[in-house]
C-alpha cells in the first residue's frame, strides 16, 4: 500500500474561479480541478458566487457569513468525496486517472456502466445531429447495431456487460455471431463492427473503459469495388420503350442522376429554387444532404429535357413528385429487366454513371467532378470515377502525339530499331487475349 501511495502522490484537488467569465450578474462559477500524475481534468461545481468574496489562496470563500460557511463546507464534502473515490479506485482498480475521478464525482459514469447504456446515450446524442452534420441513413446503422449488439449480449451474457468485462474475446464473438448466427456479409458486418468500435471509443475518451477490446481485432470486410454501367447497358435503358408511367418515370429519375450526379436523396428535395439561368445555360444549385456541401451542377441538354417533360403534372416546388427510395429500387429491377440488363444496378449507380461515363471518360478534370458531386475529399471522387482502360488508351494517345516527333530513341547496332512499336495494337491484342474490360 505504501508504493501505491507513493505512485499516485501527485494527486491534488483544488477550486478556482474564472473572473474573466462572470456572468451578467457579476457572479462566478466555482471549478474544480482534478489532477492525477501529471493529467489534469476540469468540471464545474455549479455554486455561484461574488467573485469579491474568494480567496485564490485558500481556495474557499472569505468571511464568516452563513452563506460563505455553507459554500466552503460544500467545498470541503466534495474534497472528501473525490479523495475517497480516489482510495476505492486505487483499491478495486489499482488505477486511477483524473477523468475517471471526475465521471465519479458528477456521476458520470453511472449510467454508463454497461455497454448497452453506452450504446443508448451515444445514439441519443447522434440523433440530435441528424440534420446538422450527421444523416439519417447512419443513425439507422447505429440502431441496427444497437439491436444485434444487445441480442448478442442477451444470448451469451444475459441483460447487459458491464463495461470492465470488454476485451478481444468479446469482440471477436460478437463478430463471429454477426457472420454465423445472422449471416450477414462481409461488409455488413464491417459495418456493424465499425459502429461498435466508435461506441467503445465514446467509452475510452470518457475515461470509463479502461482497456480497448478492440486492440488486436482485425476488420475482415474486403473493400466494396464500385462500378458503373457499362455504355452499351446505359444505352439500352434509354433507347428500351416502356409503357407503364411508373417505370418510365423511374427510368428517367435513373438518366436524370445519371447525368447530373445528383443522388437520390438530394433530387427528392430538389425545388425550383434550385434551378439557376445564367445566360445559356442553366445549373442546379444545391447544398448536399449527406455533407452539407456546395454542389454546383451544369444541366445538360438530357436533363433538361427531363424537367421539361414533367413540368404540367408538377405538384408543387419540387421539380419532381417523387416516390420513397424503396419504390424506386423496386421499380428500377423492372425497368433493369425489361431492358435485358444482365447486371444488378441500384439507383446510386447513376451517381457513378456520372463520375465516370458522362464525366470522366469525356475528359473531365477529376478536381471538377469532384465539385460538381459535392465531395469534400478527392479520394472520395477517385473512388467514384475510377479509371477504366478506355480512358487510359485515350490518354496514352494524347501522350503518343505529343512525344513521336519530340524524342528519338538512340540506335546502334546492338539494339536496331526494325518497325515503330505500336502501344494502341499491343494494348488490344493484350485484351483479346486474356478477355481484358
Amino acid at each position: 500500500m505504501i508504493e501505491d501511495k507513493k505512485k499516485y502522490s501527485t494527486f491534488a484537488v483544488m477550486f478556482y474561479i474564472n473572473r474573466g467569465k462572470a456572468k451578467k450578474s457579476g457572479m462566478c462559477t466555482i471549478m474544480g480541478r482534478i489532477s492525477v500524475s501529471g493529467e489534469m481534468t476540469q468540471f464545474s461545481t455549479k455554486i455561484d458566487i461574488d467573485p469579491k468574496l474568494w480567496s485564490a489562496k485558500a481556495y474557499r470563500l472569505k468571511g464568516k457569513s452563513r452563506e460563505t460557511m455553507e459554500i466552503n463546507r460544500k467545498l470541503e464534502a466534495l474534497t472528501n468525496d473525490i479523495m475517497m473515490h480516489h482510495r476505492e479506485l486505487i483499491e478495486t482498480q489499482n488505477y486511477v486517472t483524473a477523468e475517471l475521478l471526475k465521471n465519479k464525482v458528477c456521476d458520470i459514469s453511472q449510467k454508463k456502466k454497461t455497454l448497452l447504456a453506452l450504446y443508448a446515450e451515444h445514439n441519443a446524442d447522434y440523433e440530435k445531429m441528424v440534420g446538422v452534420n450527421r444523416a439519417k441513413s447512419s443513425l439507422s446503422q447505429y440502431k441496427y447495431g444497437y439491436k444485434h449488439t444487445a441480442e448478442f449480449i442477451e444470448n451469451t451474457y444475459g441483460d447487459d456487460i458491464p463495461l470492465s468485462q470488454l476485451n478481444l474475446s468479446f469482440t471477436e464473438q460478437f463478430d463471429l455471431f454477426l457472420r454465423g448466427k445472422k449471416g450477414f456479409k462481409p461488409a455488413t458486418v464491417n459495418g456493424y463492427m465499425v459502429a461498435l468500435r466508435r461506441v467503445v471509443k465514446r467509452g475510452l475518451s470518457q475515461g470509463v473503459i479502461r482497456k480497448d477490446p478492440f486492440v488486436g481485432y482485425t476488420f475482415k470486410a474486403k473493400l466494396h469495388r464500385y462500378r458503373h454501367m457499362s455504355t452499351e447497358d446505359l444505352e439500352k435503358m434509354m433507347t428500351t420503350s416502356i409503357k407503364s408511367r411508373a417505370l418510365c418515370f423511374t427510368r428517367d429519375m435513373f438518366i436524370f442522376s445519371t447525368f447530373t450526379g445528383i443522388c437520390f436523396i438530394d433530387l427528392y428535395y430538389l425545388t425550383m429554387d434550385n434551378l439557376h439561368q445564367n445566360g445559356d445555360y442553366m445549373w442546379i444549385a444545391i447544398k448536399r444532404q449527406k455533407t452539407k456541401s456546395d454542389c454546383y451542377i451544369p444541366l445538360l441538354n438530357i436533363p433538361r429535357k427531363i424537367i421539361n417533360k414533367y413540368e404540367e403534372v408538377r405538384k408543387s416546388n419540387k421539380v419532381f413528385n417523387m416516390v420513397t427510395s424503396a419504390t424506386m429500387q423496386e421499380n428500377l429491377d423492372k425497368v433493369i429487366k425489361l431492358c435485358n440488363i444482365g447486371t444488378h444496378v441500384s439507383y446510386h449507380d447513376s451517381r457513378h454513371n456520372f463520375g465516370t461515363l458522362v464525366t470522366l471518360l469525356n475528359g473531365v478534370p477529376l478536381e471538377t467532378v469532384s465539385k460538381m458531386m459535392g465531395h469534400s475529399d478527392l479520394k472520395t471522387t477517385e473512388i467514384y470515377a475510377h479509371l477504366t482502360s478506355q480512358k487510359v488508351g485515350e490518354d496514352m494517345k494524347l501522350i503518343a502525339k505529343g512525344t513521336k516527333r519530340k524524342y528519338k530513341l538512340f540506335e546502334d547496332k546492338k539494339m536496331p530499331i526494325t518497325a515503330e512499336y505500336n502501344y494502341f495494337e499491343y494494348r488490344e491484342r493484350y485484351e483479346k487475349k486474356y478477355n481484358r474490360d
